[in-house]
């Protein structure tokens, strides 16, 4: 078995990864959770003990087998290399190793086996964006060879951390009592609102957001020639991104054959039949492992192309989960 660090044990994505590492009965000799100066000494309950939050330092990694990072990119960056010259593999979920050629980024049920190739001892989780709309693309891409994407994210405020959520919670409160919203955590207000801009804006008019569904999509597939095109909106939604996606495939495609290419694949369900009022909403997948798809039909613009609605929880599977699958991928290899 093998020792495991969590780096940013006390953030958000931490505490998943925690309950994910627990509910999955994630086997394991050791777990070490790791946090800034101000968190050390904290305790968090685990499988009937306490674990007491140790101080994140460059030294902090004697032991450890697997390093699950959850603290953001500058972090990663620092401390990410002396996890993995101290013998750990480092699993990040920040945006800090993702397109560096020789750091696998791995969805386990998508190309799982690249997490064993991982010369520098780091293994990057995509953006969670990417993982909830390939978790629908990559079945298809299987059975019709996925051409090009056109869609647009409704990303939830927790996708921006506490702050986001608290930022919703605030503005919902001040509207109920009737007084003034001021926004800070967004450029404006968020309740009753939707904001088309998340990220930076890159030369492209795209921000780096909208960007990264090209790019770590083509390097997860193995798909050098994927075109994307993204807008990413900001919802009053606590938690839980969804996606509509205009998908176009090199063969035909049907409904009823795209439908069965999902629900055959692991990590996604098919609830599709909005006649009844039957489609995945945030809702329905927040605090789900699975993905959830749904309104799906022929395009009526492009040929051999269909128009679809995935919904994914950010935090779970879109972060702790899929670092915690690709830990499993690792004990069960042995390392």
């Amino acid at each position: 078995m093998s020792t495991i660090a969590i780096v940013g044990a006390t953030g958000a994505v931490g505490q998943e990864m925690l309950e994910c590492l627990d509910q999955r009965n994630v086997p394991f000799d050791e777990l070490v959770l790791l946090a800034s100066a101000r968190s050390a000494g904290k305790r968090i309950p685990f499988r009937g003990q306490e674990l007491v939050v140790r101080e994140l330092t460059h030294d902090a990694f004697e032991g450890i087998d697997i390093a699950l990072f959850s603290a953001g990119g500058g972090i990663s960056k620092e401390f990410g290399p002396s996890a993995a010259k101290a013998g750990a593999v480092v699993i990040d979920n920040s945006s800090a190793f993702r397109m560096d050629a020789d750091v696998p980024l791995v969805v386990p049920e998508i190309n799982g086996d690249a997490a064993f190739n991982h010369p520098r001892n780091i293994i990057a989780n995509p953006n969670c964006t990417t993982i909830v709309s390939l978790m629908a693309l990559a079945p298809l891409h299987r059975a019709f060879g996925l051409k090009s994407v056109i869609g647009s994210s409704y990303q939830a405020v927790s996708g921006s951390g506490a702050q986001g959520i608290a930022e919703l919670d605030t503005q919902a409160k001040a509207y109920a009592a009737d007084e003034e919203i001021t926004p800070s955590v967004y450029p404006v207000q968020i309740f009753s609102n939707a904001i088309p801009l998340i990220g930076s804006m890159t030369e492209t008019g795209y921000t780096d957001e909208e960007m990264k569904l090209t790019k770590e999509g083509a390097k997860i597939l193995d798909l050098a020639g994927l075109k994307a095109s993204i807008t990413c909106v900001r919802v009053p939604v606590m938690r839980s991104h969804s996606v509509a996606i205009t998908a176009q495939f090199d063969r035909p495609v049907s409904v009823d054959a795209a439908r069965e290419a999902i629900d055959a694949f692991d990590g996604v369900q098919v609830i599709d039949d909005p006649a009844n009022g039957k489609f995945p909403t945030p809702l329905d997948c927040t605090n789900r492992d699975d993905c959830l798809v749904g309104r799906i039909r022929p395009s009526l613009v492009l040929d051999n192309a269909l128009d679809l609605w995935v919904v994914g929880d950010q935090v779970r599977k879109g972060a702790a989960l899929n670092a915690v699958q690709i830990a499993e991928l690792l004990i069960a290899r042995g390392n």
